[in-house]
């Protein structure tokens, strides 16, 4: 892993790669050393550094080019600060911040409440009997929106898993290849039903399954599994790497099957 965050020159090593990655292929060292707040020199010698470790391939005077190996070294470090970003954001501001809940009881504001997750949707209930509590921001019945804030402990939250059904393109026979019952039987216990593709999108028409969306499968499949639900994702062939690469991404579990 590149932790670009662990070190002053890591960071600054990063920046000048995004940027020569920006400007390439005719790279202004002054320009860099602007942006990034470093003399020229510092540049120069991180130039030759990144040249060096084979990150970045000199054509010319004054002009250079990223490689690959230095393209994904960038993915890593740009993945390295996502995941700090989120957890600032998520776990470090949002327990200071405030969030919408459902109440599962009358609340007025000021009381202490127990907070869990529930069919993917964030519940308030009155006390602290439960591993994560906050404070009701705001009067609330029961079934209302509750602001909650003060969140302390961790949610008791099991993660869901996703099943992928795979239809075939329709060069291959399509939705007239799946058994209608066996992929409703699959969808049946699913708490999320998606669908991807065409071809997946009429099969599962055609077992009177309307999926809940036919866009942005994996990242959503993705979010709802990490907030608890067991989820079904009928994908076209052609179209199950994508949803896959998104799981996989986010280590979410998850297993493929045929229709």
């Amino acid at each position: 892993m590149v932790d670009v965050l662990d070190n002053k020159r890591e960071a600054t090593r990063f920046r000048i790669l995004t940027e020569i990655a920006d400007r390439q292929p005719a790279v202004s060292q002054g320009e860099i050393a602007d942006e990034v707040g470093v003399t020229s020199q510092a540049v120069s010698e991180y130039i030759r550094e990144l040249v060096e470790d084979g990150y970045v391939e000199k054509q010319g005077r004054s002009r250079y080019r990223v490689t690959n190996e230095g393209v994904d070294w960038l993915f890593q470090a740009a993945d390295d600060v996502s995941r700090f970003a989120n957890h600032v954001t998520e776990d470090v501001l949002g327990a200071m911040g405030e969030d919408a809940a459902i109440a599962t009881a009358a609340l007025e504001a000021g009381d202490a409440v127990s907070v869990t997750i529930e069919e993917g949707l964030l519940h308030a209930t009155p006390g602290t009997a439960g591993p994560a509590t906050g404070v009701a921001m705001t009067d609330a019945e029961a079934n209302e929106d509750v602001g909650v804030t003060n969140f302390q402990g961790v949610i008791d939250l099991d993660p869901g898993a996703v099943t992928v059904w795979q239809v075939p393109a329709v060069r291959a026979g399509g939705s007239d290849a799946v058994s209608s019952a066996d992929l409703a039987a699959g969808c049946r216990d699913a708490d999320l039903v998606l669908a991807t593709g065409v071809e997946a999108v009429v099969a599962l028409r055609q077992t009177d399954i309307e999926p809940a969306t036919t866009f942005a499968v994996g990242n959503v499949a993705a979010a709802a599994a990490e907030r608890g639900l067991d989820v079904a994702v009928v994908a076209t062939t052609d179209a199950v790497g994508r949803v896959t690469d998104v799981l996989r991404d986010g280590d979410v579990t998850y297993e493929v099957l045929e229709s």
